[in-house]
């Protein structure tokens, strides 16, 4: 005790006590919070692998049209090439890759809808019987999404942009039908026809079909929102969240409507069905009228 004592009185002695201290309290917060520090750095190195990989994937599929940092190109006339990236966000490259239009093979007055390449087709057929094609699919789809994921995330970071919208966002059964033909009635008929059947525009462009079912809700929505091709951009000020969440259910609901008439002629309106009445139905009555009024009758037979 008397030694205990004497060490306490040595100059040196609480100098001592504090560095045991807080070797002390940094031993238990180190046994207290080791998986967090770990999470939290697994997870950023996680997020600059995902960006590196969007990046390679850019460099690989997008580059040479883009630029190598997505600043745009033009020619030797200055005429623009390939759009700038920045700032498009990942909305924009969710529907132009998710739908094939890009990477662009053959580039025209308008990028045609085609099956996604395989780094990127994310509606790859996964219902195979035998266990191993499907597990290999299943595969292929899971890398294809994360590939697509990456990149939308790199083009992100460059500018940022509209994101993608959420499953509750485009949810049919959330919007109103009656608002939504209205609307589209009002905003897109005029080139989508209006029950989305689609139609010419000038200079070889034109506007795709919305009644088929590959158009997925999502990818309607991203259309409004970023305006590609020729259509037009309808932001959240024009067109609210509320809104193109109705139009989507008006398009997904003419989708399921019967045709009572019997064959809907392409549901493209009035036009196709007048003609088809006039080519046909009276077509038909004029040639049995002619047939009719060409036969010869009888002579009478003398009584």
């Amino acid at each position: 005790m008397k030694r205990f004592t004497a060490w306490r009185r040595r100059p040196w002695a609480g100098y001592a006590v504090v560095l045991a201290a807080l070797a002390a309290i940094g031993a238990i917060y180190a046994g207290f919070s080791p998986q967090t520090d770990r999470a939290e750095a697994a997870d950023t190195t996680r997020a600059a692998a995902d960006l590196n990989n969007g990046r390679q994937l850019f460099n690989d599929n997008c580059a040479s049209c883009h630029g190598l940092n997505a600043e745009g190109t033009k020619d030797a006339k200055g005429k623009p090439i390939a759009p700038s990236l920045i700032g498009v966000g990942a909305a924009s490259v969710d529907f132009q890759v998710a739908t094939g239009r890009m990477p662009a093979m053959n580039p025209g007055a308008q990028m045609p809808r085609k099956e996604p390449i395989p780094a990127f087709n994310t509606e790859i057929k996964t219902d195979y019987k035998e266990p191993e094609k499907r597990e290999e699919a299943e595969k292929q789809k899971a890398e294809a999404e994360k590939n697509l994921a990456d990149l939308r995330n790199y083009i992100t970071s460059l500018g940022g942009g509209p994101e993608v919208p959420s499953a509750a966002a485009v949810d049919p059964e959330g919007g109103d039908v009656a608002l939504g033909g209205k609307l589209f009635r009002t905003n897109c008929a005029q080139c989508h026809n209006f029950t989305g059947q689609g139609g010419a525009l000038t200079g070889g462009k034109y506007a795709p079909e919305l009644s088929k079912s590959d158009v997925t809700p999502t990818q309607i929505y991203e259309a409004m929102l970023t305006g590609p091709q020729a259509m037009p951009v309808f932001n959240d000020t024009t067109l609210t969240p509320k809104d193109k969440q109705a139009i989507i259910a008006y398009l997904v609901k003419t989708r399921e409507e019967p045709n009572p008439g019997g064959n809907g002629l392409g549901r493209i309106g009035p036009v196709s069905e007048g003609l088809a009445g006039w080519l046909i139905g009276i077509g038909l009555l004029v040639l049995a009228s002619m047939w009719i009024t060409a036969k010869k009758p009888k002579k009478l037979k003398k009584s």
